[in-house]
């Protein structure tokens, strides 16, 4: 089992890491280049989302209700297939 003054360590240092990249994406968008327009954050940002959504919603869901855990997965299948339209009309 790991020390507390390990754990403190550890987690102190992930905080860290956090707060430097907030920091340097707000220094990065106050001087207009925003690392947001990238399409490559955006893709991974994406991943993260997804996967995290998956892990933690369906794996769970299913364990508990069986097939209750479906639905997770048809609103992002959804939404994918009709993004095009329902972005059409947002910009109309």
């Amino acid at each position: 089992m790991l020390a507390g003054g390990t754990i403190f360590l550890v987690v102190l240092l992930y905080m860290s890491v956090l707060f430097t990249i907030a920091y340097v994406g707000d220094k990065r968008a106050d001087a207009g280049r925003s690392i947001i327009r990238n399409p490559y954050v955006y893709a991974l940002s994406m991943g993260v989302y997804c996967t995290a959504w998956t892990f933690y919603g369906s794996v769970g869901r299913a364990a508990s209700t069986g097939v209750g855990f479906l639905p997770i997965y048809l609103g992002p299948t959804l939404m994918a297939a009709l993004w095009w339209v329902i972005l059409r009309k947002i910009i109309r």
